[in-house]
C-alpha cells in the first residue's frame, strides 16, 4: 500500500515556543512524543466561469492532507521510550500515551545540540519502528481512512560563532516514508502570524498526564498536620496585627469610603495619635537606655584605669 502523503505541518506559535523552551531548559539532549491531527483538506476554488464541472474535478483532485501538531510529551532525556538500537519500548509507549486523551500519537522530535540538521540512524529505526505498530494508527478527519505516526520533527542549535550573541535554533519536519524507506522533509508552518490566526493560541493542549495514586493526599494525615501547622502561625499573626491596631480591624477601612467616610474619620485619627504616642514614648526609652550605656561605659573605663594603677 502506497504511503499517504503530506502536504504540510503546521504548529502554532505558543507550542512551538513551548517546545524551545522546554529544550534550552535542559542541560542535555531530549526526545519525545508529538500529539495532534491529520486533516483532509478540499480547497475551495469557486469561479464564475460557466465550466463548472471542471472546477470541480481539479478541486477534488487538489485534496492535500495537513498534519497539525497541538501538543508534546517531553521527558527531558534521550531514549525515553526506545533502546539504543532504535526498537520501541511499548511498555513505556503506552506509558505515555494516554488512551483518553483527544489528540492521536502523530510522531515524535528529537532535540539535541551542536549538530548537523539532519536524522541519524538511530532516529530513523524509531520512526520505522513507530510507524510499524498499528495499534498506533489513527483517523484522518473528514476522511475514512487511518494513518500511522509519521512525523518526525528535529531540533539541533546551530555550530558556535563567536561573532554572533543571538541564541537561536533550527528545526526541521520530516514525514518518513514506508516505501521508499527515507525521510520526506515538509514545509512547517507556524501559524501566529496575523489576525486570522489568532483563535490558534488557544490550541495548545499539554499531553502531560500525571500518575494515578492508589492514595488520597486529602486523607493523609502529614497533610492535616501541616494544616494545623499553617493555621496556628495565622493565628498568632493575626492575634499580633490585633494587639497593634487596638481592635482597628481592617475592614473599617473600607468605611472611610463613600458617605460614611466623616463617622469614622476620627476613630482614624485617634488610633493615628496613639500610634504617634507610641513612637514618642519608644524614642524616650531608648534614649534613656543609651544614656544608662553610656554611664555604664564610663563606670567600666574608670575600673580598668584603677585595675591597671593608672588613676
Amino acid at each position: 500500500m502506497d504511503d499517504l502523503l503530506l502536504q504540510k505541518v503546521t504548529i502554532p506559535g505558543p507550542t512551538l515556543a513551548s517546545l524551545m523552551h522546554r529544550f534550552s531548559s535542559f542541560t542535555s539532549d531530549t526526545d519525545g512524543l508529538l500529539f495532534g491531527r491529520v486533516s483532509h483538506v478540499i480547497p475551495s476554488s469557486l469561479s464564475d466561469d460557466s465550466d463548472s464541472t471542471s472546477a470541480t474535478s481539479t478541486s477534488s483532485s487538489s485534496s492535500t492532507l495537513v498534519a497539525t501538531i497541538t501538543g508534546f510529551i517531553s521527558s527531558g532525556i534521550t531514549s525515553s521510550f526506545y533502546d539504543s538500537s532504535g526498537q520501541l519500548d511499548i511498555t513505556s509507549l503506552r506509558h505515555l500515551v494516554h488512551p483518553s486523551s483527544n489528540h492521536s500519537l502523530i510522531g515524535w522530535f528529537s532535540a539535541r545540540r551542536l549538530s548537523a540538521l539532519r536524522p541519524s540512524l538511530r532516529e530513523f529505526a524509531v520512526s520505522q519502528s513507530l510507524i510499524s505498530k498499528p495499534q498506533f494508527s489513527f483517523p484522518i478527519e473528514n476522511n475514512s481512512l487511518k494513518i500511522s505516526p509519521c512525523i518526525f520533527l528535529l531540533l539541533t542549535t546551530p555550530f558556535p560563532d563567536h561573532q554572533s550573541l543571538i541564541h537561536t535554533f533550527d528545526y526541521r519536519v520530516f514525514q518518513f516514508r514506508t516505501t521508499s524507506k527515507t525521510f520526506d522533509a515538509k514545509p512547517l508552518d507556524v501559524i501566529n502570524i496575523g489576525p486570522a490566526f489568532r483563535g490558534h493560541y488557544s490550541a495548545f493542549c499539554p499531553n502531560s498526564h500525571l500518575p494515578y495514586l492508589m492514595c488520597d493526599p486529602r486523607d493523609s494525615p502529614m497533610k492535616e498536620d501541616g494544616n494545623l501547622r499553617h493555621m496556628k502561625k495565622l493565628s498568632d499573626e493575626q492575634k499580633e496585627l490585633d494587639m497593634y491596631v487596638e481592635g482597628y480591624a481592617l475592614e473599617n477601612l473600607r468605611k472611610l469610603m463613600g458617605s460614611q467616610a466623616t463617622s469614622y474619620t476620627s476613630g482614624l485619627e485617634e488610633l493615628y495619635e496613639k500610634m504617634l504616642g507610641k513612637l514618642n514614648s519608644l524614642a524616650r526609652l531608648v534614649e534613656s537606655s543609651s544614656a544608662r550605656v553610656l554611664e555604664q561605659e564610663k563606670h567600666n573605663t574608670k575600673l580598668r584605669y584603677k585595675v591597671a594603677g593608672l588613676e
